[in-house]
């Protein structure tokens, strides 16, 4: 994972400038748009916040207004939407991106040796040049990158830049001295160094072989850590999110967050899910944690992996990849580990949330959750993280034993050509099945997996909807029909993923009683194309009926 980099001080502006709801306050003149009570679609034109930041009433036009207010809001006619739910992502990765070295955008290995060079030379003082975001597949490579095209562009320091899914790294030469690395370094269980012809590293590791290089890179210090939360918080805010599933907290991120929790800088409402056991048990020692700070953390359960991912070849594949004929994956935990594991968060009713990508994987990770259903009984809520590649004889098994289907939108409409050449054509039904999914009785919950992809909600909207990516391809969608409804796309951003957190009744509708965390947007994102809900605009963003974010007219 990425670790740490200098970090300039004159980023030290706040979160934003709140609006403080220290009494009754009225927001009217809007067009409301939430989940009741009954999971169905409401329309209303007003909200009543009381002084502790829960909404006291839900008004639609024609209620008789309360006269009890001391402060109103004019919403101007725009939509209102319960603050959008990220149901996985990486709170802290997605800060600390915003520091280092940002490859998302680049469209070629070329594109992304000048970008390295570039920062390299922008930044002398930096010991290592550290970032992510490359895609091979993305630049059309067709394999990976080698430590000697990075030895081109940096020779004198380390460079050690993440994958975009975060399950492989980039090193050159320099960074493998100093972690000590040469052809005689031996492959970990769970993971692969991809090698040259004379067995020497070529410079990419995978899944659980990223250590080797990781141990040797510097961590970051708690005032790198603090202002990566604010970073992240504020890219969070201005694209409509309130809440999060933090999908791997360690012990220093955990302690980051109390820090803002404890300062009053803690704004977003996170749900954190331990990076292991041993973190779970140091954050919240023999069970899940209280909700604290008026319901902006908890700490869940923990979080497993069992593959890696589809396009560094590491997801599990019960069949070859088409592409690399003989290899099915990379498994990092064995179906042994997999039991022990979440039979030691069940014991303490900690939520278990297993990353399983290939269709292997999750059919294991089923076959686990039907063996523990047994002894571990009662309100589960047992997480599939992401379930991209489903074997369609396993699809109704998601609906068993009150199964989360955490899944990401915007991962098919980057990953289907890749998908595509890593499957085969025949192999393809089952795959981001959101449809198929939720036909079963699972419950989508859905969110970004950023850094990964970017945390936008609404784009994450527009390919649920749709199946195509942000320039409307393929046009009338990728396997169309696993599209969902506005309605379900709404819920699995908001009620459902706070469901899925254990926070139903504390935030993620607009009814009385919970958070008033809400958002107003430019536009009816069930009454826009696809293409506009994909370019929503967040005006405004509240938690708790403070303003965290206005977005400021241009």
């Amino acid at each position: 994972m990425i670790r740490s980099i200098a970090i300039a001080a004159a980023l030290a502006s706040a979160v934003c400038s709140p609006s403080n709801a220290v009494a009754d306050t009225l927001v009217e003149n809007v067009q409301g748009i939430t989940i009741d009570e009954d999971g169905e679609l409401q329309r209303f034109s007003a909200l009543v916040i009381a002084d502790d930041g829960r909404i006291r009433e839900v008004l639609e036009r024609g209620d008789e207004r309360p006269t009890d207010i001391d402060f109103q809001e004019d919403g101007q006619g725009r939509f209102m939407l319960p603050g959008m739910i990220d149901a996985h992502l990486h709170v802290m990765d997605l800060g600390i991106r915003s520091l280092t070295l940002d490859l998302s955008d680049t469209s070629s290995l070329e594109e992304a040796l000048v970008r390295i060079g570039e920062f390299a030379r922008a930044n002398p003082g930096r010991p290592w040049i550290l970032g992510g975001g490359w895609n091979q597949e993305k630049w059309g490579l067709g394999r990976f990158p080698t430590a000697a095209e990075l030895d081109a562009v940096v020779p004198d320091r380390p460079v050690w830049l993440e994958r975009v899914d975060g399950h492989a790294n980039w090193a050159n030469s320099n960074a493998m001295r100093r972690a000590g690395i040469d052809a005689s370094v031996q492959t970990p269980e769970g993971g692969r160094i991809i090698r040259l012809a004379d067995n020497q590293p070529s410079g990419v590791f995978i899944d659980t072989a990223i250590g080797l290089v990781g141990k040797a890179v510097p961590a970051p210090r708690p005032e790198d850590r603090d202002l990566a939360l604010r970073r992240a918080q504020e890219t969070l805010f201005a694209n409509g999110i309130t809440a999060v599933a933090d999908m791997g907290t360690t012990i220093e991120d955990w302690q980051t967050f109390r820090r803002a929790g404890d300062n009053g800088t803690l704004k977003l409402r996170i749900m954190a899910y331990a990076r292991s056991v041993a973190a779970m048990e140091l954050i919240a020692g023999p069970g899940p944690t209280p909700w604290l700070y008026d319901d902006r953390l908890r700490l869940n359960g923990i979080k497993l992996y069992l593959d890696g991912a589809l396009g560094s070849r590491g997801a599990t594949l019960k069949q070859p990849y088409a592409d690399e004929p003989g290899h099915r994956g990379i498994a990092i935990t064995s179906p042994a580990q997999l039991r022990n594991l979440m039979s030691r968060a069940a014991l303490d009713d900690f939520q278990v949330a297993v990353h399983a990508i290939g269709d292997a994987a999750n059919a294991d990770l089923l076959n686990a959750i039907e063996e523990l259903s047994e002894s571990y009984t009662g309100d589960r809520r047992w997480r599939v993280e992401h379930a991209q590649i489903v074997d369609p004889a396993d699809i109704a098994r998601f609906g068993e034993f009150g199964i989360i289907a955490s899944m990401q939108p915007l991962h098919q409409a980057s990953d289907r050509l890749m998908a595509e050449a890593r499957l085969g054509p025949d192999r393809l039904n089952g795959a981001y099945a959101w449809r198929s999914i939720a036909k079963a009785g699972a419950k989508l919950a859905f969110g970004s997996d950023a850094p990964v992809e970017p945390a936008d909600a609404f784009a994450g909207f527009a390919a649920a909807i749709s199946r195509t990516d942000g320039n409307g391809q393929p046009f009338g969608g990728w396997l169309p029909q696993e599209t969902i409804t506005r309605e379900e796309a709404l819920r699995a951003f908001t009620s459902n993923a706070a469901f899925a957190g254990f926070a139903e009744g504390r935030f993620g509708r607009l009814v009385a009683g919970e958070r008033a965390d809400f958002i107003l947007v430019d536009r009816d994102p069930f009454l826009s194309s696809p293409q506009d809900t994909r370019i929503i605009s967040v005006l405004e963003t509240w938690i708790g009926g403070e303003r965290v974010y206005k977005k400021i007219a241009r």
